[in-house]
């Protein structure tokens, strides 16, 4: 054979070499594809090619491994028992930058499904190529470097810690600072996913000077970037107040409020989750939002919004409230009662109702002027359904139910209340009546009321057992009214009336 024929049997080889790794890259973008070439053992056949001495081969090899990796954990899983981890490490450091992006991928793409994924490409030795990674000149190498250590930090505290011990978070924060704007995205997310873990990874986070430069990009005209820088920040005020109070030092109110109109929903939704996670702590960081303007800005957010992407605005409003009886009425003075009624009307989904009505509670349990802002909304008959509907969740019985029983303890708005009288279980009807047992002596006005409107003879329907607390109750608003005004009124009058006239 002479040395031409040699070449073009290795030029042949190469070209099938390079033809079929497309081919598999190019088929793994097709999820119908996949079983397909699972079946047909197709990651042993692409395993040798990593080591191919033409780099596009590599290359395309490691892309193709990727696509499979990242469909599902079985073929994840796969790339684990095929002993793949160790070469893609290796190349990490050794090979070019087009090849490293392409390794990168390949642990992300088995990391991201589980705990033990993740855990495997950190038992490999990932960690320490994927921080070098983020050293590299190539903006899209520390991408994707930064991306594989995103997808291994959220899967628990500990992989957060494997991350932040090999010196990940200072090179994440230098490229939060590059001026690529992917590159800024993926570093934001992957502080976010080291961040939400623990007060301590947060405050690692905190101290490699992240805050500052997440702040800074909060008005940034990119919705993708702003979800993420959102997400960072709500992740790191969470945890405590102090980390909370780091935040709002670094001057992001009012400026973070247009946010909530954002065309971006996730954006919107990343934004109140962040207000939210702020005005939790306590009630010198909700005045500060209040004072802001950031209740009516989240009042017009719950109202404008639908769905999963309101909930964190509903908490928000339930959180300002429960601090203090001027934090409530702040929210109240907002409109913020009828919106959140709006909720517990609109929503099918059981846990924003429930989040709703929890808020609710929160407003009206402070003092008689609160729960009569609730109830003049005509929220209790609402709260009321929530709790005796045997279709919803036990979340949101509970939740209803407290919140009932919260605002009817303040409640002396009778109006209000006469309706739960006939609807009422025993367990919410002692409230009701007991707060009508506390108005009725002290008010003349209302005791005739009482009477026209029928309560006092619905009252004189509820069968007590005697000694409890609601006879009690009874008992005393009875003794407002002389014997025979009760009398008439109670079941069976007229027909003993009648008997007593034919007898006589």
């Amino acid at each position: 054979m002479s040395q031409r024929q040699v070449l073009q049997v290795f030029e042949q080889y190469q070209k099938a070499r390079t033809q079929f790794v497309q081919t598999v890259a190019e088929l793994a973008t097709r999820p119908q594809n996949i079983e397909t070439l699972q079946n047909a053992g197709v990651m042993s056949l692409l395993r040798p090619l990593l080591l191919d001495i033409v780099p596009t081969i590599q290359q395309t090899a490691a892309l193709a491994l990727g696509r499979l990796a990242n469909y599902n954990d079985d073929l994840a899983e796969a790339v684990v028992k095929g002993d793949i981890l160790p070469q893609l490490v290796y190349s990490l450091a050794e090979q070019n930058r087009f090849y490293k992006k392409a390794a990168a991928f390949v642990l992300r793409a088995v990391a991201k499904h589980s705990p033990e994924l993740a855990q495997a490409v950190v038992d490999c030795g990932a960690l320490d190529a994927l921080v070098i990674c983020l050293e590299e000149f190539d903006p899209g190498v520390k991408e994707s470097a930064a991306w594989a250590l995103g997808y291994i930090a959220r899967h628990g505290p500990e992989l957060a810690q494997a991350v932040v011990d090999a010196g990940a978070v200072p090179l994440l924060v230098l490229c939060v600072q590059e001026p690529d704007l992917s590159l800024k995205r993926i570093a934001a997310s992957a502080l976010s996913d080291i961040s939400k873990h623990s007060p301590e990874l947060a405050q690692t986070v905190v101290d490699a000077g992240a805050i500052a430069h997440l702040a800074q990009m909060v008005l940034n005209p990119d919705a993708k970037l702003k979800r993420q820088v959102f997400s960072a920040l709500a992740q790191i005020s969470k945890h405590s107040v102090d980390l909370a109070e780091m935040v709002v030092e670094a001057e992001i109110f009012p400026a973070v409020l247009t946010c909530l109109k954002d065309p971006d929903e996730y954006v919107r939704k990343n934004c109140a989750t962040l207000i939210r996670e702020v005005a939790k702590h306590t009630p010198e960081l909700s005045q500060l939002i209040v004072n802001a303007g950031g209740v009516a800005a989240i009042v017009d957010f719950v109202g404008d919004s639908r769905g999963n992407v309101r909930l964190p605005g509903v908490m928000m409003l339930g959180y300002v409230a429960a601090h203090s009886e001027n934090l409530a009425m702040a929210v109240i003075v907002s409109r913020g009662v009828l919106t959140l009624d709006a909720v517990l009307q609109t929503e099918s989904e059981d846990h924003i109702q429930a989040a709703a009505a929890w808020s609710l509670g929160q407003i009206g349990r402070h003092s008689p002027e609160h729960a009569k802002a609730v109830a003049q909304a005509n929220v209790l008959p609402k709260l009321l359904r929530a709790y005796l509907r045997p279709d919803v969740s036990e979340d949101l019985q509970i939740k209803s139910k407290k919140a009932l029983k919260h605002i009817l303890q303040k409640c002396v708005h009778l109006e209000a209340l006469e309706p739960l009288l006939q609807e009422a279980p025993a367990n919410i009807l002692k409230h009701v009546v007991a707060q009508f047992s506390k108005v009725l002596p002290h008010n003349p006005k209302s005791r005739r009321l009482f009477v026209t409107s029928g309560g006092l003879k619905k009252i004189q329907e509820i069968r007590a057992e005697p000694g409890s607390a609601l006879a009690e109750y009874i008992n005393t608003i009875n003794n407002c009214y002389p014997e025979e005004i009760v009398k008439y009124y109670s079941p069976g009058y007229s027909d003993s009336l009648l008997e007593r006239d034919l007898t006589g």
